[in-house]
């Protein structure tokens, strides 16, 4: 019997996501750790970040028009309760960490630039005292972010590997999804 499929979107939004909040956790390691490269490194990771905040958006609303596959019904309480403790913490991170940048770079003055001249409005008044907090805020809840990223990682090539039950091919298949029975697969 087929493992149930996240739908199409869902798998191609989970993967494009994953690929860019790696790419933007390595950006924001990179412009810590390189002063020559950090202005061209900065101006990747602030329109990068914004779009990660708007697909989280669009992921939220696509898992409520497109719910997840059912885990195994032989899964452990245990395991049931992590898997989805860390969805909401993932999701949770997504939002937050660009929503703590902007507000980080609107409390220090400086400009969210998407592209060009296209820039978004400050989203809390300037302060240099929140300025440093939301700093701090930031780089905490990026690296909780990763933290979890990795247990996700983790869990899913458990799932894969180890338990062979059918979850890390719901997401990671090629294939469509099977229909339940009055749903279109």
């Amino acid at each position: 019997m087929d493992t149930p499929r996240f739908a199409l979107f869902s798998r191609l939004l989970h993967w494009l996501m994953a690929l860019m909040i790696l790419a933007m956790l390595f950006i924001g390691i990179g412009m810590v750790a390189s002063l020559a490269d950090y202005h061209w490194l900065l101006s990747i990771h602030r329109p990068l970040g914004i779009a990660i905040l708007a697909l989280v958006a669009v992921r939220l609303v696509n898992r409520q028009l497109n719910p997840p596959p059912p885990l195994p019904a032989d899964m452990p309480p245990v395991l049931r309760f992590a898997a989805h403790a860390s969805h909401v913490a993932l999701y949770a991170l997504m939002l937050a960490v660009p929503l703590v940048g902007w507000a980080m770079l609107s409390a220090g003055r400086l400009p969210v630039v998407l592209y060009g001249g296209l820039e978004l409005p400050p989203i809390v008044p300037q302060d240099v005292m929140l300025y440093a907090w939301l700093r701090a805020a930031h780089t905490a809840l990026a690296l909780a972010l990763f933290a979890t990223f990795l247990l996700h990682l983790a869990a899913a090539l458990m799932h894969g590997l180890v338990f062979r039950d059918g979850v890390f091919a719901s997401m990671a298949s090629l294939r469509a999804r099977r229909g339940t029975p009055g749903r279109p697969g």
